[in-house]
C-alpha cells in the first residue's frame, strides 16, 4: 500500500484534511464496481486535489493556432495554485503559480525553453508555451511527474483558401470547397477572446475560478450571448471536501456553427491524440487496451440541439497503419478515435443500406465477430459512423474515408451510440441513459471496448499496441443549423490501471 501525505488546516476551530495520496482513496467510492487491484492513472485522482492544476488550449480546424488573436496572447493558459498552511488563527492561502504575465504571452515573447524557430511561428510557439506552463505547474510523482488537466476549445470553421490545413498531413495549397466547411469569409479560422478569472478562496472556503470567452473578436460579452458564439468553464469546490465540479457552456452562432468543448486527461510527455508535437497533462500512465477503466459523474443541462455529438467519453491514441507506434511523421502517422455519443437525437449512419459507414465487422464480448453484411446480426444503430485514414491502402470496400483535414494527419472514427451491445462495458444501453435530467454516475469498462472495437491495419502486420494518451469528454456542436447551448457539469473524473 503506498502511503498517503495528509494536510491538514486548523481554521476558525474546524479540522479541514485534504489527501493527496493518488491510489486507494481515489478507488474506495467505486471499489465494488471497478474490483480490487486497480490505482488512478491520473495526478489527481477522482479530480479531489485542493490545489488545482488546470490548462487551456485553444486550435483552429486541423489541431493548428493560424493567428493569435488580438491582444489575447497565443491561445494558451494555466490556473494552478498551491495552498499554504497557514498559522492556526490565520486562513490558507492561495500560491499561484502562473501569472497573467505568463497567460498572456505572444508569439515573439521570450520565455525559458523558448527556441529561436518558435518565435514568429504561432503554431510552434503554442507548443512550446504549453511545455512552459508545464513545466511551472509540475508535480513530482511516481511514476512520473504530472502537469494539469486541460480544457481543449476547437473552432470548426475551415478556410479552403488559407491553406492552413494539410490533407491528410500533406501539405496542399488553397482550394475552392464551396459548402462543405462553414466559413464566413477571410478570419474565420481565429482564435478567441479568452477571459480569466483565477481562482480565489471565499469566506467560506469554497474555491472558484473561470475561463470564458467568445470567439467573435467584436464580441461585447456584457451586452449578452445573442447572435455571438461563447465558452464558459467554472470550477469549484470547498477545500477538503469532494470532488471539483466543472461546469461547462458552449453557445455556438451563425458565423461559429462548429465548436467544441472538452475537458481532457492527457499524456504528461509525448504525443496526446490529435497531435504530432509533445504535449503535458494529467496521465501520468497511459492507459492501455484492454485493461482499464473510468470513472465520472456527468450530469447535462441542456443538450445544445440535435447536432450536438455529446461525448459520454472520447479517447484518442495514434499508431501507423502497420501498427508501428507514431513518431511526428503526419504524413504516416494517424490519429485513431473511440467516441460514445450520449445525444439521443443523433441519428444511426450505419444501416444496411450505407454499409460504407460501419465497421467491417462487430467485435463481441467473447470475441467472435458479426461481420457488417450479416442483416440480421450487426447491431447497426450501435454505430453513428465508422470512417477510415484516408491513408489507408488495404480498404474493404464500400468505405468511407475520415475528413482529411481536421487534424494535422490522417484519422480512424469509430463513433458509437447507446446500445445493449455495449451493456457489458457498463456503457449506456439506450437512448436517453445519461441526458438531460438523468444526471449519473459511469464506471466504464473502457479498456475492455476498446480492446473490441475495429480499427483499420495493414494486412499481415501485427496488431498494433492500444495505448490512450487522450481520455475526454464534452460535446462537438457540429455545424448547428440555429444557435445552440449546451450547458454540463463533470467531476469526480478517474482512470483506472490494474497495480501490477
Amino acid at each position: 500500500m503506498k502511503s498517503c501525505v495528509i494536510l491538514v488546516f486548523l481554521v476558525f476551530k474546524i479540522v479541514v484534511s485534504h489527501s493527496r495520496c493518488d491510489t486507494e482513496t481515489a478507488v474506495l467510492g467505486g471499489e465494488r464496481k471497478l474490483g480490487k487491484g486497480y490505482v488512478s492513472a491520473v495526478g489527481d485522482p477522482g479530480m479531489t486535489r485542493d490545489g488545482l492544476r488546470l490548462g487551456l488550449e485553444a486550435w483552429n480546424f486541423c489541431n493548428e493556432v493560424g493567428e493569435e488573436a488580438p491582444k489575447m496572447g497565443s491561445p494558451r493558459a494555466a490556473d494552478c495554485f498551491d495552498i499554504s498552511a497557514s498559522s492556526l488563527s490565520k486562513r490558507p492561502s492561495l500560491l499561484h503559480k502562473v501569472t497573467e504575465a505568463d497567460n498572456k504571452l505572444s508569439v515573439g515573447g521570450p520565455f525559458e525553453g523558448a527556441s529561436n524557430k518558435a518565435m514568429n511561428n504561432t503554431d510552434l510557439y503554442a507548443v512550446e508555451k504549453e511545455l512552459y506552463l508545464g513545466s511551472k505547474c509540475e508535480v513530482a510523482d511516481t511514476p512520473n511527474p504530472w502537469q494539469f488537466w486541460m480544457v481543449m476549445l476547437k473552432n470548426g470553421n475551415f478556410d479552403t483558401k488559407s491553406g492552413l490545413c494539410p490533407q491528410n498531413g500533406k501539405k496542399v495549397g488553397p482550394f475552392d470547397q464551396p459548402g462543405r466547411f462553414p466559413c464566413f469569409g477571410h478570419g474565420c479560422m481565429n482564435q478567441p477572446l479568452l477571459n480569466h478569472e483565477y481562482t480565489s478562496l471565499s469566506e467560506d472556503m469554497s474555491l472558484r475560478g473561470s475561463f470564458n470567452g467568445s470567439y467573435d473578436l467584436d464580441a461585447n460579452l456584457g451586452d449578452g450571448f445573442k447572435g455571438i458564439s461563447f465558452f464558459e468553464v467554472i470550477w469549484e469546490k470547498k477545500i477538503g471536501v469532494g470532488s471539483w465540479a466543472f461546469k461547462h457552456r458552449l453557445k455556438t452562432s451563425k458565423k461559429y456553427p462548429w465548436l467544441m468543448l472538452y475537458l481532457r486527461a492527457d499524456a504528461t510527455k509525448g504525443f496526446s491524440g490529435g497531435y504530432h508535437y509533445e504535449t503535458r497533462g494529467m496521465l501520468k500512465t497511459i492507459p492501455e487496451s484492454p485493461n482499464f477503466k473510468v470513472r465520472l459523474t456527468l450530469d447535462v443541462k441542456q443538450g445544445g440541439g440535435p447536432k450536438s455529438q455529446f461525448y459520454l467519453l472520447d479517447m484518442g491514441s495514434c499508431w501507423k497503419n502497420n501498427g508501428a507506434p507514431c513518431d511526428g511523421d503526419p504524413t504516416t502517422d494517424v490519429t485513431r478515435y473511440s467516441e460514445m455519443i450520449l445525444n439521443p437525437e443523433t441519428p444511426a449512419w450505419c444501416s444496411p443500406t450505407n454499409l460504407g459507414a460501419c465497421p467491417p465487422f462487430h467485435i463481441l464480448p467473447n470475441n467472435a465477430k458479426i461481420f457488417r453484411n450479416d442483416t440480421q446480426h450487426f447491431p447497426y444503430s450501435a454505430y453513428h459512423y465508422y470512417c477510415s485514414p484516408g491513408n489507408a491502402e488495404h480498404l474493404e470496400q464500400p468505405s468511407s474515408t475520415c475528413d482529411p483535414y481536421s487534424n494535422p494527419q490522417a484519422q480512424e472514427l469509430v463513433q458509437i451510440l447507446p446500445h445493449p451491445v455495449w451493456a457489458e462495458y457498463g456503457y449506456p444501453s439506450k437512448r436517453g441513459e445519461g441526458w438531460v435530467g438523468d444526471s449519473r454516475t459511469w464506471v466504464l469498462d473502457v479498456g475492455g471496448l476498446s480492446s473490441r472495437l475495429y480499427f483499420y491495419q495493414d494486412p499481415g502486420t501485427p496488431p498494433a499496441k492500444r495505448e490512450w494518451p487522450s481520455i475526454d469528454v464534452g460535446t462537438e456542436m457540429f455545424i448547428t443549423d440555429n444557435e445552440q447551448v449546451a450547458e454540463w457539469t463533470l467531476s469526480d473524473f478517474d482512470i483506472f490501471i490494474p497495480s501490477d
